[in-house]
């Protein structure tokens, strides 16, 4: 359409939500499709953080909050990041947003202008990029590989930087691969950072969501100069199975939380006021649901990985935090249906939807062609019956 900004007609809908749509839509007719589509936890919001939000709203708490967040939220949030990360904020220093696509979104607007680029692993959540865009700034992609369990070298970050470059996006435990940063790593990449004066976007959506035994560690942590240079972004959506309720929140450097602060008065004004009471509670209350919801994704991740790699031709890296595996099925591309050739895992994905009624999202979504990306917050009967229908597909291709 004529009139549409040059920075809008760069940037595409939400793959992982237009597929899950698209899989809803195909049961509503009565088809039965299996989704491996949206990164959803399919538990309930523990009962506790829910009853905290009914009680905000009997209580009349359905009003404007401060742009920033509740007081007792912020504060909350600074305790979480003691107890759990070792890092000391205050209030001032902490967002509350709606979503952590919300925070991340803020501080683009905060942060980017025209001609800045911002460094991005490969595979990267699919909205990084687009984030980025829509600030009017350049994404840089770098590809990590499986064989290295797709995490960014620190050589490879210094060859990519320029003195455009602005900030790294960093994501660990990721979306989509599952791959998560030890301690050691994190430290060799803040060196690189620091040195070119990058800022760190630390994206940490999953922290708890982690196995094996693994221990998350927030990069902002390893030292008062790392953190002046990192914003950390978190939220409530995966850890507390909340997507619905949009909240996120980030911490760091007061001057860039008080200019997101800025963009968030004049785009939402403030997070909704009793999902905020929500977050207090999820923050403050027990946590035994978390450690459960967490081991039954192990379970899960153990399940699909197992039948993932048995699939003939397919390699997986075996997640150590988040809820997806990301298989390469290059060797089925090049491969043909019913006299259509699959090129790209864009092809091999609406394949899977058609013939075997299998929802999944194709790599080149997330930067790495050849790759499908299966979220697994779905019964163990259905990982079984759906990796099963995608090998007997496989099995029609010539």
């Amino acid at each position: 359409m004529e009139g549409l900004s040059q920075r809008v007609r760069q940037v595409k809908p939400s793959p992982t939500l237009a597929i899950t749509a698209k899989a809803k839509a195909m049961k509503a007719q009565g088809i039965d499709v299996i989704s491996f589509g949206a990164g959803e936890p399919d538990f309930d919001t523990p009962p506790h953080i829910k009853e905290a939000a009914v009680k905000a709203l009997g209580e009349g708490f359905t009003k404007y909050t401060p742009s920033t967040g509740i007081e007792e939220l912020k504060e909350a949030i600074c305790e979480k990041f003691l107890r759990e990360n070792d890092l000391r904020y205050s209030p001032e220093e902490v967002i509350v947003t709606c979503g952590g696509k919300g925070a991340l979104y803020n501080l683009a607007q905060a942060l980017f202008e025209e001609g800045d680029e911002v460094l991005i692993p490969a595979p990267y959540w699919v909205s990084y990029p687009a984030i980025v865009l829509l600030a009017g700034a350049k994404p840089v992609v770098i590809q990590t590989e499986e064989e290295e369990g797709f995490k960014l070298r620190p050589e490879a970050l210094k060859e990519a930087i320029t003195p455009r470059s602005k900030a790294l996006i960093l994501n660990s435990p990721s979306n989509p691969t599952g791959s998560a940063y030890s301690k050691e790593e994190l430290e060799a990449l803040a060196q690189v950072a620091l040195e070119a004066g990058l800022y760190i976007i630390s994206d940490e959506i999953y922290e708890h969501i982690v196995y094996d035994g693994f221990r998350h560690t927030s990069i902002a942590s390893l030292g008062e100069e790392v953190k002046g240079r990192t914003v950390v972004v978190n939220g409530f959506s995966k850890t507390y199975s909340m997507t619905g309720w949009r909240l996120g929140y980030a911490a760091g450097p007061k001057e860039i939380i008080a200019a997101m602060g800025r963009v968030q008065s004049q785009s939402v004004s403030n997070p909704t006021s009793f999902a905020q009471k929500g977050g207090v509670a999820a923050l403050r209350g027990p946590q035994d649901e978390v450690r459960k919801m967490t081991e039954e994704y192990q379970r899960r991740r153990d399940l699909i990985w197992g039948l993932v790699t048995s699939i003939e031709g397919v390699s997986c890296f075996k997640p150590q935090g988040a809820f997806y595996v990301f298989p390469n099925f290059r060797t089925y591309l090049g491969m043909s249906w019913k006299g259509r050739r699959l090129e790209s895992s864009s092809d091999l994905t609406a394949f899977l939807l058609e013939e075997a009624r299998v929802a999944v999202v194709p790599g080149g979504e997330f930067g790495k062609e050849g790759y499908l990306r299966l979220s697994y917050p779905i019964a163990p009967a259905s990982i079984e019956e759906g990796i099963r229908r995608i090998k007997e597909a496989l099995r029609e291709l010539e």
